[in-house]
């Protein structure tokens, strides 16, 4: 036996490693029922592995700046520099390719609007741009509120969402001084850090439900009730990600308590129906909307995709008919978003949002009811250039849920439906979680609003705007060609309806007092 003790660690190591390899092997060729490990044992492992990390690959070795999706390196980048307080311009001009179809250009005034105090710079304090619309206000909601914010944190549920994420996001949400939508998950202790809150109603009814998973009044009037700084309340119809279809969070992410939340059972799949169970029409929706402004004293908008337009003609009859409906309408694109979806229904199923948009807002110019809501935006809008193009077809507001992922650390690894994320954001592994402080993050997001807010400013002046709803549609014009360039009002056939009623304390520059790129002190947020 004395070859044995002469093998020592590494030919031990190495032994071992052959007779692992050649288990391996056995296994592969014998056992295994897929055909390339059958085929070619050990060495077809190679193929699932470089399958495995293809993204991460691609990402940061193999794509260039412009090419990846949904979001490309250069829009990661200035996402990511902006929440930083790092220097996020540019240099050496462009490297997009600006004759495409459908790429847009803003058309600058020769004479700016007064002076443009407001750039994307860290030295900036925070500059709000409020809503030039008040939630309520043409339907004389009890609560009726100006939001202090165009660009507010998109529907994301705590349950998509890891605690952490959404402590990071309502916190951010406080100091950039903009609102926090809840998603349809309910409102749980993370959304309560002093952010302002939409409390979304989807169709599982979570946190206002009995307990056979029905509408219930009195428990939505508990949960109002539960946090002062709810200003609103959204009836989910439909999102982007996957229309028409409820959601589906898997039993392993249904914590005990993600499920005391929602008001299900833990460790079971938490399912949402794929309609409304309180409402089934126009009219009995509107009957319902009503109700709960009358109960809560909140204003009450809805939020859908865009598909056939018969539902949309009919709501705007409606509300020209009875003076009573929603009082903010969210148009979300199919551009999808952060809810896992069956790949058809993220690719296929329903209107992109600058289509879906313009066809509903159209709809409710026929009846005289366009400047009757106030009209918010999702899909993809959080940069300067796409807000802007969705201020001039329309929109009042921008929601944005990925991009303010971003600002805390996501890294668009694609795995926010397996519980995986590596960046602790979409999933509720207590160990990956822990990468995202809530003390941190919050303020990366407020610099990344403020920076995106101070630009969109910074170009509103460049027109020759004091807001960005005094944009126009013959003030963007799309690519048509390789030599063809039209306004959105000859892309979609129409003229907005929206007059500018200006806003208090804006003409004095009215700024919020926090400065979000002092010194990060935990100690503000805790």
């Amino acid at each position: 036996m004395e070859w044995v003790t002469n093998l020592g660690f590494w030919g031990w190591t190495a032994s071992l490693s052959m007779l692992a390899l050649v288990a391996l092997a056995l296994r592969d060729r014998f056992l295994s029922k897929d055909n390339i490990l059958k085929n070619f044992p050990v060495v077809g492992h190679l193929r699932y592995l470089l399958i495995k990390v293809g993204p991460e690959l691609r990402q940061y070795i193999v794509a260039n700046n412009r090419e990846e999706a949904p979001f490309n390196r250069e829009e990661r980048d200035w996402i990511y520099r902006s929440a930083k307080g790092q220097n996020n311009m540019f240099g050496f001009g462009t490297d997009d390719q600006i004759y495409n179809v459908g790429y847009p250009i803003i058309k600058h005034a020769v004479f700016p609007h007064g002076e443009v105090k407001y750039s994307a710079s860290k030295h900036d304090k925070n500059a709000e741009i409020p809503c030039a619309k008040v939630f309520g206000e043409f339907h004389n909601r009890k609560k009726s509120w100006r939001p202090s914010s165009i660009i507010n944190i998109s529907a994301m549920s705590f349950g998509a969402l890891s605690a952490n994420a959404i402590k990071a996001l309502n916190r951010g949400a406080r100091l950039a001084n903009c609102y926090h939508n809840s998603g349809e998950g309910g409102l749980s202790p993370h959304h309560k850090e002093g952010g302002d809150v939409i409390y979304q109603i989807g169709t599982g009814y979570f946190g206002s439900r009995d307990s056979e998973g029905r509408f219930s009044m009195e428990k939505l009037v508990q949960t109002v009730d539960s946090y002062d700084r709810i200003r609103g309340i959204e009836i989910k119809l439909s999102q982007g990600a996957k229309p028409g279809k409820g959601g589906v969070l898997p039993g392993k992410k249904v914590s005990a308590e993600i499920a005391s939340i929602r008001g299900v059972t833990p460790g079971q799949d938490c399912l949402s129906p794929n309609g409304h169970t309180a409402f089934n029409d126009v009219q009995s929706m509107v009957k319902f909307i009503e109700q709960i402004a009358r109960v809560t004293g909140l204003p009450v908008g809805i939020k859908s995709a865009v598909g056939h337009l018969g539902f949309w003609e009919t709501l705007a009859a409606e509300m020209r008919r009875t003076g009573n409906g929603p009082d903010w309408i969210t148009i979300d694109g199919g551009e999808g978003g952060t809810g896992a979806a069956p790949l058809t229904f993220a690719d296929h199923v329903s209107l992109p949002f600058k289509v879906g948009f313009t066809r509903v807002y159209k709809t409710f110019l026929k009846e005289k009811m366009a400047d009757r809501v106030v009209w918010i935006a999702s899909g993809k809008l959080g940069f300067p250039d796409r807000t802007i193009v969705a201020f001039s077809i329309g929109a009042d507001l921008v929601n944005i849920a990925r991009e303010a992922m971003l600002a805390i650390g996501c890294i668009q690894a694609q795995k926010c439906h397996t519980g995986h994320c590596p960046a602790g954001i979409a999933t509720q592994s207590d160990y990956l979680q822990k990468a995202v402080l809530p003390g941190v993050q919050s303020f990366r997001f407020a610099r990344f609003c403020q920076s995106l807010r101070n630009e969109i400013l910074a170009v509103t002046h460049a027109c020759g705007y004091e807001h960005p709803s005094q944009f126009t549609m013959d003030d963007i014009e799309m690519g048509c060609g390789p030599s063809s360039f039209k306004t959105l009002r000859e892309n979609f056939g129409y003229e907005l309806d929206r007059q500018w009623r200006g806003i208090p304390g804006w003409e004095e520059g009215e700024t919020h007092p926090k400065n979000i790129h002092e010194k990060e002190n935990h100690q503000k947020v805790a």
